[in-house]
């Protein structure tokens, strides 16, 4: 019997030190592909305000090591907006926080408008006066006209060449009021309405704030109702 315990507890001992002396599992990585599709949906949804097809290609993410994720967020460093190359954040929530950065290149292929003919400053424009073509967006400054309705009926306020494309800061909607335009100010109350004139200090398209002088010579605040109309704010 003694023998027999003495095996056992041999036996048992010997266990024992093997369980401790056993490596701990292998915590599960991240794998790399799986940040590489968030990435890419990521930016498929944020391409997808602009008016055309998204093409992207993300590099392979650099997160050897990095533990596996439950919820990875993506999200655009300190506001960036869309570019041709830019860097995507990925923020892992949990269980483990980690961050990385990954590179993509994207293009968004649409259609924007240029002028089909000299375009004088004042001229009205119409739709014979654009052509599309088509080429990546995000290669286009800033206020491209991607839409014919952003230009039909609009006045030009510079002249634009032919074959340049056409921007919004270029135009001008037809119902604003021009700096030192003499306009008609309007002020309503419970009951009462008085009009007057006075002259526009400031530009304004409908809907924008711009400050007037009366007849009196007093400066008021009004918004822009049409191209001849300004209503006073009481």
């Amino acid at each position: 019997m003694l023998k027999f315990f003495a095996l056992f507890a041999l036996a048992a001992g010997a266990w024992t030190g093997a369980a401790a002396a056993a490596p701990p599992p292998p915590s599960s990585t991240q794998d790399a592909a799986l940040v590489a599709e968030e990435v890419e949906r990521f930016l498929l949804a944020q391409a997808s305000s602009y008016p055309g097809a998204a093409h992207i290609n993300v590099d392979a993410p650099r997160i050897a090591g990095q533990a596996a994720c439950d919820h990875l967020q993506p999200f655009l460093p300190s506001g960036q907006r869309l570019r041709t190359r830019m860097t995507v954040g990925v923020r892992c929530m949990a269980p483990e926080p980690w961050t990385s950065y990954v590179q993509a290149d994207l293009s968004i292929q649409g259609y924007y408008y240029v002028a089909n003919r000299n375009i004088q400053s004042g001229d009205v424009i119409s739709l014979d006066d654009m052509s599309a073509r088509e080429g990546d967006i995000l290669r286009m400054a800033g206020g491209v006209v991607f839409d014919p309705s952003q230009a039909v009926g609009y006045i030009a306020s510079q002249r634009i060449s032919a074959g340049s494309p056409i921007k919004s800061r270029a135009l001008r909607d037809p119902n604003s009021i021009q700096r030192g335009q003499t306009v008609r100010t309007e002020a309503r109350g419970t009951g009462f309405v008085a009009t007057g004139e006075g002259q526009a200090l400031q530009s304004g398209a409908p809907g924008a704030q711009i400050q007037v002088r009366s007849s009196s010579g007093q400066i008021v605040n009004g918004t822009v109702v049409n191209a001849n109309t300004v209503q006073v704010i009481m």
